[in-house]
């Protein structure tokens, strides 16, 4: 055993604080507590120790917010808010505008039925705590997803989306199970004409099979049908595959090449590996666990190598290039400073039925490691230095790929020209959201993916499913039976 480093963690069934290590046994990484109550737990953390060294070298850490909303008192993971031990600001906000669905997935973490309780703030409180986000110093968060439960049950959600575009929110985006969507073309185009850029589609699979073991019914035609719905009103679609080890692992392949076939509206693949909730041996957990590096193996296998594990970079790999621009434009320009171990992506330019991942077109770890410096210049006051370091940099680009869409983006850093790219490319993704087995405080301080709740504090994702959300929505909510007595409607209707 190689110990890495020490870290804090909680225990899986008390959620104490507790001291732990993360190390390394026959190239897998795991993460080693013991509870005083509970006992000692000892979890896998990243299936491939090389995998894991060669995110560490990407590390990319922020500064926080100049305006934390809660102070120090607990410490961290119970004082979020966000607070000032927190190392990243929001990059992707969230605000569940309802905990009600019209499903019980048996893999969900966030419904009515589940928590005993309708957590459903207003459309006063929703627009509050947009503004909270707004005012995130020093950069308000670009995007914004609105969640639930099933956020397609209000009414009045093209209307909150409409709002967040009028804030300033360039992207918005709706985190769906689709049925709403699978019922009308004009729902969909209603989305679109309210600003909703992208929807963020469950897509767990194209068998019926997997749809009945992770949402408890088949839904493959509704998916489909959805799809071929949001094609017709011209919205995008994100495909969000939670991934469960034997149920929908051999689909991944299948997957990438159902988007690239739908590439007209398909944006991005994005995969969740599941989180694993209540007291489960750790036998058991073994045989469910899939971590990001089986994902990317998976990837390179099932495309036959045209995607390979060494085309994935983790999240924070594209600071320097936002720090770079924002220096030379006097800008500060979101940052994603995720913990290098959170989720891994690659971009693949789309040609007929192929795919070309983006590094073909360079050297993308000598591209970044140029733009550091020219970040360095540049901060330093010497932007004429920072600009030939940047013209140098460009060396590592091929050209075609160059002219075409990455100088408009070092020209303008608009989100329009980072648009023109992304739209030309499939993004590949994985984010591995921690649950209390494998929590490690140190990725919960660079967490940038961030809930907002209506008492004015702002929550990094994995604490808010680890921890709070149980206590917000008691909080906040409305016991089932009275919300029942009170709308005489069962709790996945619209309404």
């Amino acid at each position: 055993m190689q110990v890495i480093k020490e870290t804090k963690t909680i225990c899986p069934e008390c959620l104490q604080v507790l001291d732990a290590i993360i190390f390394e046994e026959d190239n897998k990484v795991y993460i080693k507590k013991e509870c005083p109550e509970h006992g000692k737990f000892r979890e896998i953390y990243w299936s491939d120790y090389k995998q894991y060294q060669r995110a560490e070298k990407l590390r990319c850490d922020g500064d926080g917010l100049n305006n934390p909303r809660t102070e120090t008192k607990l410490d961290c993971p119970y004082d979020c808010g966000i607070c000032p031990q927190h190392k990243s600001h929001t990059a992707l906000a969230i605000i569940d505008i309802t905990n009600r669905c019209n499903l019980t997935c048996p893999v969900c973490f966030a419904n009515a039925a589940t928590a005993g309780y309708v957590y459903e703030p207003t459309k006063e409180e929703i627009i509050e705590m947009m503004k909270n986000l707004r005012s995130n110093d020093p950069v308000p968060p670009p995007a914004l997803q609105f969640s639930g439960g099933e956020p397609t049950i209000r009414q009045d959600l093209p209307d909150l989306a409409r709002k967040a575009k009028e804030l300033g929110f360039h992207h918005v985006e709706v985190n769906t199970n689709g049925l709403r969507l699978a019922q009308s073309v004009d729902y969909c185009r209603s989305l679109l004409e309210a600003g909703v850029s992208t929807i963020y589609l469950q897509f767990d699979g194209l068998t019926s099979d997997v749809y009945k073991f992770t949402r408890g019914v088949d839904l493959l035609d509704i998916k489909m049908k959805a799809i071929e719905n949001c094609r017709e009103a011209g919205l995008s679609i994100v495909l969000v595959v939670t991934l469960v080890k034997g149920v929908n692992d051999h689909q991944i392949g299948d997957i990438i090449r159902f988007a690239i076939k739908n590439f007209d509206l398909i944006r991005c693949v994005n995969v969740q590996p599941v989180s694993i909730c209540g007291r489960i041996p750790e036998e058991e957990r073994e045989k469910m666990r899939i971590t990001i590096p089986d994902f990317m193996k998976l990837v390179e296998e099932q495309t036959d190598g045209k995607i390979k594990v060494s085309d994935f970079f983790p999240v924070p790999s594209v600071v320097p290039i936002s720090r770079a621009i924002g220096s030379l434009r006097d800008k500060r320009y979101v940052e994603f400073t995720a913990h290098p171990h959170c989720g891994m992506a690659t971009y693949a330019f789309v040609e007929g039925d192929d795919m070309i991942p983006i590094n073909r077109y360079g050297n993308v770890e000598k591209f970044i490691k140029s733009m550091e410096k020219v970040y360095e210049k540049a901060v330093k006051g010497n932007k004429r230095k920072a600009k030939l370091r940047l013209i140098g940099a460009l060396r590592y680009i091929k050209f075609s790929l160059l002219r075409k869409y990455l100088l408009p983006i070092l020209r303008t850093g608009s989100y329009e020209s980072l648009g023109t790219l992304h739209r030309k490319m499939l993004l590949i993704s994985a984010m591995h959201f921690m649950d209390p087995y494998n929590f490690d405080l140190e990725r919960i301080q660079r967490c940038c993916i961030h809930y907002a709740v209506p008492d004015g504090r702002i929550i990094p994702f994995c604490t808010m499913n680890s921890i709070h959300r149980a206590k917000v929505e008691e909080k906040m909510g409305t016991p089932l039976k009275e919300w029942r007595k009170k709308h005489k409607i069962d709790i996945g209707a619209v309404a």
